[in-house]
Formats: C-alpha cells, structure tokens, sequence
C-alpha cells in the first residue's frame, strides 16, 4: 500500500512519519497519511505566500477560468474520488452518498466560478468619486472535518481563489485520502503554490491557526474546537470563518399529515447517518399528531438498508469512528435509562465496523444528553408538546443556532413559526436543503460568518476604499 504525500508548491512530500486511515465499515487499514511537521506547515506557507503576490494580481476571468477547469477535472475523476470517500468515510456509494458528494463538489465549484465581485462606486459627484474595491486577504488556511470531506473542502478552497487567495487546506486524520488526491488534481490544472495540503494530528491545524503568516482561518467542525481556533488565532487578529456544531430542532405542527412528511423527517434526520451539522437533531411533534408520526417514521425508516458503503445496495453507512460511535451509544442508553422509549434500533448488532443502527427515541425531553446534545449521529429523540409556543421555546433554549425546520400545511402559520426560531437557516417541510446561492452559516454559538453565494465569496476579501 502506496503511502499518501502532502502536496506543497505542486509537488508531492513525503514525511517520516505515517498514520493508518481506517474503512469504518470493516476496520481495516485502507491507506496511510502522512504526518506533517511544523517545519513542512512553514515550507507550505511559504509556498502559498509566494503564490499569493502572482495569484492576486491574476485577472478575474482567469480565476474564474481556474475554477472551471477545477470543477471538470472532478468530474473527469469522481468515480476514483467515490470510491476513495467511501473507503476511508463509509457513506454508501450511491444515494446522498459519496457520488452525491462529488456530484455536490462539482456543482458548488462551477457555481462559486462565475460570481463576480465588482467596483462599488459609493458616491460621484462634484466633489469626488469614492469607491469601494474588494481585495483577496493572503494565505488561507482551511481545516475540514470528517464527515463531508471533499464538498466541505471544495466550499473552502474555491471561493478563497476565485478571490485572488492562496490556501493550505488540512483535512481531518480520520479522511485525509480523498482531500489528498483533490489537491493533486487540482495541481493539475492551478500554478504551484496555489493550493497545498498538509495532513496531520489535531496540532497541526492548532499551528496553522496560530501561524503568523497565514491571514484567515476558515474551520468547519465542532464548537468546542472552534472556540480554540478563535483563541488561537487571536494573536495575530485573523480573519475568521467558522462554521460550527447545530442542535437543529424541527416543529411538527397540529396539521401536518404524518404520512407525508415522514420520507423529509427521516433524510433530514439521518442523511450521512446523522453526521451533518445542519441535520435534524431533534423532533417537537404535536401531542395529536405524536403516535402517527412516531409510526410513520418508524415504518420508513425499516426500509432503508444500512450496510459496508461499498455494497450498491447500501443507503445509509457506519458512523464514521469509534470515538463517535461511543457517544452516540452513550446518548441512546441515557435516553432509554431516563425512560426513553425505543421505536426503532437501539441495539447495535455484533460485527466489524462502527455501525449503529437508525434509532428512533420517544418520549424524552429536555435534561437529557440526546436532547440537549448534539449526537452527530443515527439517533433522533421525538419530544411531545401541547402548545405552539412551548415547541417554539424548546427549540431555541440551545447554545446552538444553526438551522430549523417547521412541518406542516398552513403554510403562513408555518412561516410565522420558522421566523420565531433562532438559526441561521430555516426551511419549511424540508431540512438541511443548502444550495451554493443561498448564504449558509451560523447564529450563537453555531459560527461566526457565513459560506456560499456572494455573501461567502466575500468573506474572503479585505475592503479597501478608494477616494479620488
């Protein structure tokens, strides 16, 4: 088994020093990372700064030619990074799996290509002209979770060089594989120096976000790590993206149709097994409508196939680590110790891999770790409720405010739910829809900033205004 390289300058470096990357549906050692040295980060900055006095002055229309030619070499290759993502990851190859991510990757990059950031004129008159100019910040420095490897690293690296910026992304030691061969590619086709990637133990991204030549952070992942990003980076006074943890609550209202909505409740519970920020983390349903909809989720969620991501068949894989898998587990017994009714799974079968069946808990609520946690995870507690305003409260007494959903028919008392919840985003009989036009991000302690569309390309630039 070949060891895998950091990529600095457009070249491969090779370390002393390697770590097994694990197929969460089996535990067996799919490939080797490399573990970068804080000398190799320095080599990787240096590189990405001497890009960045090129790459700044690089034209529009040529950023935005890159970015084209990025989205195609994806997509000359997804089947390769598929399969890769699925190997170290464990989603399922097909459904909103690996391929969906690639799928993802290529639309979000093609996309964020033909935006545009043009001169503000703020005012021309008799006395002058003022303008507002947006300019790339320098070397970015990216750090992307596990569970969406590739898309989330698409959302990082292109809209920073569609801005005229340098990046050094490093991906999560559980799936670094599938980011290595997406910075190779994208090598292919970008000047050196442009984009590199550095791998490593969780003190490499702790170094990059203290490093004095590196001017913005943008981290995807938890809030607690979050918080040490913002602490690290305070310093040297980087710019910040960071897009964090959700407890993402859902309101089921008296007339929704428990039939209707269960499909929407279940994928936008469990897409990725749970394992999605914005996935739906917990479920306030009207005390009326609380049988039917505990049946109706219950009854679809027995035909989803849970298996190795590699099996065609699969819809749903493992979590994707053992650490997680704890947690998950943890959660599901409080739930049932504190007198949580199981609907569906709850008992992980014997076997390889870190596999935790879907799991439907009823009857919790708030004081327990399921409920006021973030699970990351196959596993949705269902609260009851009798009043509109209790929902309401429930789902914003959180630290989190990431997204949030409101289920059912009357589509203006829907919308006045959805507007009364504390979140960045807000979808009504869906969950977790994003698009690369829609801003996406965070309020409390979900993040700080926002990605996708204009507002997120912004995000990577400076303001400079121009008098003349």
């Amino acid at each position: 088994m070949k060891p895998a390289a950091l990529v600095i300058n457009g070249e491969n470096v090779h370390t002393t020093d390697y770590q097994a990357v694990l197929n969460p549906s089996t535990g067996h050692i799919v490939g080797q990372m490399p573990v970068g040295s804080t000398a190799q980060l320095d080599d990787a900055v240096a590189a990405a700064a001497k890009a960045f006095r090129t790459w700044k002055c690089t034209s529009s229309a040529a950023r935005a030619d890159a970015c084209r030619r990025i989205a195609a070499i994806i997509e000359a290759n997804a089947e390769e990074l598929a399969h890769l993502l699925t190997l170290e990851q464990g989603k399922p190859l097909n459904g909103m799996g690996s391929r969906f991510e690639i799928v993802g990757a290529i639309a979000w990059t093609r996309y964020t290509a033909e935006l545009e950031l043009p001169v503000e004129v703020l005012e021309d008159n008799a006395d002058g002209k003022i303008e507002l100019h947006r300019r790339p910040i320098g070397v970015v420095g990216s750090i992307t979770p596990w569970n969406w490897p590739v898309m989330i690293a698409c959302w990082h690296i292109i809209p920073a060089i569609r801005a005229g910026n340098t990046v050094i992304v490093k991906p999560s030691p559980y799936t670094p594989l599938s980011t290595i061969r997406l910075v190779e590619l994208m090598n292919e086709v970008l000047p050196p120096g442009v984009v590199n990637v550095m791998t490593g133990a969780d003190a490499l991204g702790a170094a990059m976000s203290c490093h004095s030549g590196i001017a913005k952070v943008t981290f995807t992942g938890s809030t607690a790590t979050g918080r040490k990003v913002m602490a690290a980076a305070a310093p040297t006074l980087k710019r910040l993206t960071l897009e964090l943890g959700g407890n993402d609550a859902g309101i089921v209202l008296p007339d929704a149709n428990p039939d209707a909505i269960a499909e929407g409740l279940f994928w936008g519970a469990f897409i990725n097994s749970g394992q999605t920020c914005a996935a739906l983390k917990r479920l306030y349903v009207h005390e009326s409508l609380f049988n039917g909809v505990c049946q109706s989720l219950s009854a679809y969620a027995r035909t989803v196939i849970v298996g190795d991501g590699l099996s065609e068949q699969s819809m749903l894989g493992p979590v994707q680590n053992k650490p997680q898998l704890e947690i998950v587990a943890s959660y599901v017994d409080e739930a049932r110790a504190l007198g949580g009714r199981i609907l569906f799974g709850g008992h992980p079968a014997d076997g390889p891999g870190f596999f935790y069946p879907t799991t439907l808990v009823a009857d919790v609520g708030h004081g327990c770790k399921l409920v006021d946690n973030e699970q990351f995870g196959p596993a949705l507690p269902i609260v009851p409720y009798r009043h509109v305003a209790d929902a309401i409260a429930n789902a914003n007494d959180s630290s989190m405010g990431l997204g949030g959903s409101v289920w059912g028919t009357d589509r203006s008392l829907a919308l006045d739910v959805a507007t009364s919840l504390e979140c960045g985003s807000v979808w009504i009989n869906k969950h977790g829809a994003i698009q690369p036009s829609a801003p996406f991000g965070g309020v409390k302690q979900s993040g700080v900033g926002v990605e996708f569309g204009m507002e997120g390309l912004k995000e990577f630039t400076t303001v400079q205004t121009v008098f003349r």
